[in-house]
């Protein structure tokens, strides 16, 4: 059965994430998507919030993970965002992707992304 999803694109964010002491201290754009899968009827049915995924929350507890911690690696920072959204909400299925458009990496030119799916038996 096909599962409802609702996506957050493209959230952006300054933040001190990085191996390189250079990247922790001066910081650098960070953008991630966020998709919920799950079954959303009642919600289309209904027309609450109630019945649904608050995006302003799921936004805020984004951003707490992004700005307010610390990672050296992408994947990291991507397995925090996606584990707190898990606690926070009835999430059956996650799916979060980070990028870093300024990699630090010689010859990379349109940055880094990692993507990380997980559910909510893995917690």
């Amino acid at each position: 059965m096909e599962q409802d999803v609702i996506r957050l694109k493209n959230m952006l964010f300054h933040a001190y994430h990085g191996v390189w002491d250079e990247e922790r201290e001066v910081g650098q754009r960070f953008q991630v998507d966020v998709e919920i899968y799950g079954d959303f009827s009642t919600a289309g049915k209904s027309d609450r919030l109630k019945d649904t995924v608050d995006l302003y929350r799921v936004y805020q507890v984004v951003e707490q993970v992004v700005v307010r911690r610390q990672f050296k690696l992408v994947e990291a920072l991507a397995e925090s965002i996606a584990q707190a959204l898990l606690r926070e909400f009835a999430i059956q299925k996650i799916r979060v992707r980070v990028r870093k458009p300024n990699s630090p990496i010689k010859g990379i030119s349109d940055g880094i992304e990692v993507e990380i799916l997980r559910t909510s038996s893995m917690l």
